[in-house]
């Protein structure tokens, strides 16, 4: 295995202060931290995202999925009657390795009963506004918050539910390659992450809202029109620290959307993991009422910090085989 050299012993201490500060925040609110299995018998069914894969001879050599979030498994704690919980735990996805991406990486979420994703975004610039005096950046900080299509709108001159070969025009004046058998939807992917962002104030925590209903993911739909998800993202000089939703509590329906998910794979020629099952059975058996959270925490004790990558900020990171000093 090959890592990159670790953190100085400033940075290290200065992490530990801030993951500390991130259980007193939780601890003075009453929100109980929980662990949940890293191993699963269920993948992820989301397109963007790729699972790695284990064989565990004790449990019978069966493929087995070290996990991409702790959503699942606390959403079934939620169903069993917990009320609010936070983890903060290591989680893994393949495929990314980079500047801001590790296969591994630390996650903080958490889950709030009885909340929309309007009153969990107070929560999290409160929580955001504790880190950055942890770190030294005491006082005021803007926050903008914005609407998806209102983001959209204002970088490219027309709205998320202008037609697709409209949008996909806009970005082409603005010198954005934009490849023809794109969806609407990745197109929209495409422009957030070109255009929309680097529109963005740099020195605020623009939180964006009312996704797409097309990109609602795990959280509910909105009606309206057009309907839209009760889904939030931070970010922060162009970086995402944080996606949000009102949960979905519904099992029939989060049941159709992972299956076109996996549908959506299998015509990728990408793996199409089990359906985690005890999700939809908790989900059957009755989530409350609820909006959760994940933040990257690399990220954003990176940023919080002044550094320019997650590598600065870890004891090790991973690196390319053919960049990577041996330790």
């Amino acid at each position: 295995m090959t890592y990159v050299r670790s953190a100085s012993h400033d940075l290290l201490r200065r992490r530990a202060a801030i993951l500390g500060s991130i259980r007193g925040f939780f601890a003075e609110r009453g929100v109980l931290e929980v662990e949940t299995p890293a191993l699963s018998s269920a993948g992820v069914t989301d397109p963007a995202l790729e699972n790695i894969h284990a064989l565990v001879k004790s449990l019978g050599a069966r493929p087995q999925y070290l996990h991409t979030s702790p959503e699942f498994a606390m959403k079934r704690l939620l169903a069993a009657g917990c009320g609010d919980i936070y983890q903060i735990c290591r989680v893994f996805r393949d495929d990314e390795l980079g500047r801001w991406h590790q296969p591994e990486f630390t996650l903080l979420e958490w889950y709030r009963v009885g909340w929309d994703e309007q009153r969990l975004m107070t929560e999290v610039e409160a929580l955001l506004a504790t880190v950055l005096a942890t770190a030294g950046k005491s006082g005021p900080h803007t926050s903008i918050r914005v609407r998806y299509s209102d983001a959209v709108e204002s970088a490219l001159g027309v709205g998320a539910d202008a037609p697709t070969a409209e949008i996909a025009a806009r970005l082409s004046a603005a010198g954005i390659d934009v490849p023809r058998e794109l969806t609407h939807d990745a197109t929209l992917d495409l422009a957030i992450s070109t255009v929309v962002l680097a529109s963005f104030d740099a020195t605020a925590l623009v939180f964006v809202y009312d996704y797409p209903a097309s990109q609602a993911a795990l959280a509910r739909v909105k009606p309206g029109h057009p309907p839209v998800a009760a889904r939030f993202e931070v970010f922060s000089r162009g970086i995402e620290l944080a996606n949000g939703f009102h949960e979905l509590g519904d099992e029939v329906e989060q049941r159709e959307r992972f299956t076109a998910d996996l549908e959506t794979r299998r015509r990728a020629g990408r793996s199409v993991p089990p359906l985690d099952e005890e999700l939809l059975a908790a989900l059957a058996a009755g989530l409350p009422d609820c909006a959760g959270v994940a933040v990257g925490l690399d990220r954003l004790i990176a940023l919080t910090t002044g550094q320019t990558d997650v590598a600065s900020v870890v004891s090790f990171a991973h690196a390319r085989p053919s960049s990577a000093t041996t330790v």
